[in-house]
């Protein structure tokens, strides 16, 4: 695993500490899972979009009138 060093306003990181802690885990740990979730974005996107391009060549049927959505 690779060192990166990055600065932030002392207050942030306390601050993001503090949500760590309340999380039960580390400052480190919530930064790669960041790191990581920020690197498989566009892979997600890819697959979302793959899935409704593939529910695009479904039809739903007809649309109704309001009289037949409100029948009993």
């Amino acid at each position: 695993m690779k060192n990166v060093t990055f600065s932030a306003d002392e207050r942030v990181i306390e601050l993001a500490r503090e949500e760590a802690r309340s999380r039960k885990t580390t400052l480190n740990a919530l930064f790669r899972e960041w790191l990581d979730d920020l690197a498989q974005r566009d892979a997600r996107r890819k697959r979302v979009d793959a899935v409704f391009e593939e529910m695009s060549q479904y039809n739903a049927g007809g649309k109704f009138t309001r009289e037949e959505m409100n029948e009993r």
